[in-house]
């Protein structure tokens, strides 16, 4: 075990701003990368952006603009994004000017080709700009692309081809003996059925004219340039410095414990199928996990660009502040399967978990502890059934939701650290400090000092356990009790080292929204 992990979302192109299906996987991965980092890795987050698509040369054509300076201009905005989402990247990856990812991709060509993987020949394909993919005519519905809803143009040149069909029988041990593990096993099913049934050589270029000049040429022929999901998938090893070996190459992908990618249902055959395949024809190490998330709709139809149905999150963040957002997605959204958006659940969820539950919890006992004791955290007294209950519920939300993360659900593991929210609430309500507090005997001030000792206790767990999906929130959480994420104990002590501690009542967390009635 290296200590060592290595996660990554997919490259969006950057034909258009990015939608709210985009902040769904940066907001996954941060919260997956995250609880790989409470557990004690140390973790390489990777993203980026597609910028050798034909999608982007037409698009720079229809704004009247090169396709440089196109990508250039729409890049910051995915960029800008991730940052109000409080995704920490370990390197953003541009695909068309970053030198690593353009080094890499070119020796990972020559390596597939001097294994015998590429050879030429003449093709005709019924080809989908918007998927950048050859569909075959029994893949289309209604003879039109089953993602975009438009019809695919009829592409014939001579290409490239990789030799997949020589791995089917080696991909095909890989997925099932869990060599490559693919979460969930619906999505595991569907991909090694598609390997099972037989698999085709891939075309992997295209011509240098058709590409209107934009994108990686071949190693030794200037006619062609890569196919953009060839080039596009090498990223993940191009970020790290493969080809040269790098010191991040080895750790992060070579050595590491884990190398995850997550990803949309869309693209899984590319990640499940073709990137393993490239890697065993280019002699690299393969990814452990792959992790495949649904679609975000509206009124049941695919979020997307082409679409015309794109949710803005930018907008969404601005209205709404990132906590809504960022909570939403993981506990609302299954973290395999569609789910649609509407602003009435969001505002609800919100109020309902951050604002009444959550907020109202901090702002309660932080507030007791300074009216009561001056700010100063008692020495417990004696404890009976209703702290022993509560204590059951710190170990089993602490071990049920990191378990739960450890399969990669978010919203499993969000429903289990609630549960300790409305347990803590409930223990509120049950011993009622106001009326500990003013009874004044020496009986009921003992068990007043019991009382908010375990009230700290328990929201100091529940500022740790917040932290991989509202880590601003939890870092205030944790600093008004003297705490940072790292120092957090372990639920078996989740009493430790409270006694004589000075807290403060931070700002309020989670302000109330209101839906407009028009909405």
């Amino acid at each position: 075990m290296s200590g060592a992990s290595f996660i990554s979302t997919t490259i969006p192109y950057v034909n258009a701003s990015p939608h709210l299906g985009h902040a769904l996987e940066w907001v996954q991965t941060d919260a997956f990368a995250r609880h790989m980092a409470m557990r004690g890795q140390d973790v390489y987050v990777l993203s980026g952006s597609d910028e050798n698509a034909l999608k982007n040369v037409l698009a720079a054509e229809k704004a009247g603009v090169s396709t440089k300076d196109l990508v250039a201009s729409n890049v910051v905005f995915f960029e800008e994004l991730m940052r109000r989402l409080e995704v920490g990247l370990t390197r953003f990856i541009r695909t068309s000017v970053d030198q690593d990812h353009i080094d890499g991709a070119v020796e990972i060509w020559r390596r597939m080709a001097a294994s015998g993987d590429i050879y030429t020949k003449d093709y005709s394909g019924l080809y989908c700009v918007g998927c950048e993919q050859f569909y075959g005519e029994g893949e289309l519905v209604d003879g039109k692309c089953p993602e975009h809803r438009t019809v695919p143009e009829l592409v014939s040149e001579t290409n490239y081809f990789f030799k997949l069909s020589r791995y089917g029988d080696r991909l095909l041990q890989a997925l099932e003996s869990g060599e490559i593990k693919v979460v969930p096993e619906t999505r595991r099913n569907e991909v090694t059925s598609f390997v099972r049934a037989g698999l085709e050589d891939i075309s992997i270029s295209r011509s240098m004219a058709r590409a209107r000049g934009w994108g990686i040429p071949v190693p030794g022929d200037d006619s062609q340039v890569m196919y953009v999901w060839i080039d596009a998938l090498t990223n993940y090893t191009n970020a790290l410095g493969w080809f040269r070996d790098d010191e991040n190459y080895r750790k992060y992908w070579v050595e590491a414990d884990d190398r995850v990618h997550v990803l949309g249902k869309g693209v899984s055959r590319f990640h499940a199928v073709y990137w393993p395949a490239m890697l065993m024809s280019a002699g690299l190490p393969l990814p452990t996990e792959i992790v495949v998330h649904g679609y975000i709709t509206v009124d049941g139809e695919k979020i997307g660009k082409s679409l015309g149905n794109a949710v803005d999150p930018v907008a969404l963040i601005e209205r709404f502040g990132v906590s809504a957002i960022r909570y939403y997605l993981l506990a609302d959204f299954s973290p395999f399967g569609d789910g649609d958006f509407s602003v009435k659940p969001l505002i609800a969820r919100y109020n309902n978990d951050l604002a009444n539950g959550l907020g109202n919890l901090v702002s309660r006992v932080t507030s007791m502890t300074q009216r009561y004791r001056e700010g100063i955290v008692p020495a417990s007294g004696p404890v009976s059934a209703p702290e022993e209950s509560l204590a059951a519920q710190v170990e089993v939300s602490a071990r049920e939701s990191l378990e739960a993360m450890v399969r990669y659900d978010h919203r499993e593991a969000l429903t289990k650290v609630w549960d300790l929210v409305r347990r803590t609430n409930a223990y509120v309500d049950e011993r009622a400090p106001w009326h500990l507090a003013k009874e004044g005997t020496p009986e009921s001030e003992a068990l007043l000092n019991t009382t908010l000792h375990h009230l700290v206790g328990a929201v100091r767990q529940l500022g740790g356990l917040i932290q991989p999906y509202l880590p601003v929130p939890s870092a205030a959480i944790l600093e008004a009790l003297g705490e940072k994420a790292e120092s957090v104990p372990a639920a078996d002590a989740w009493l430790s080292d409270l006694a004589g501690r000075a807290i403060s009542k931070p700002p309020a967390l989670f302000p109330r929204l209101e839906l407009p009635e028009a909405e």
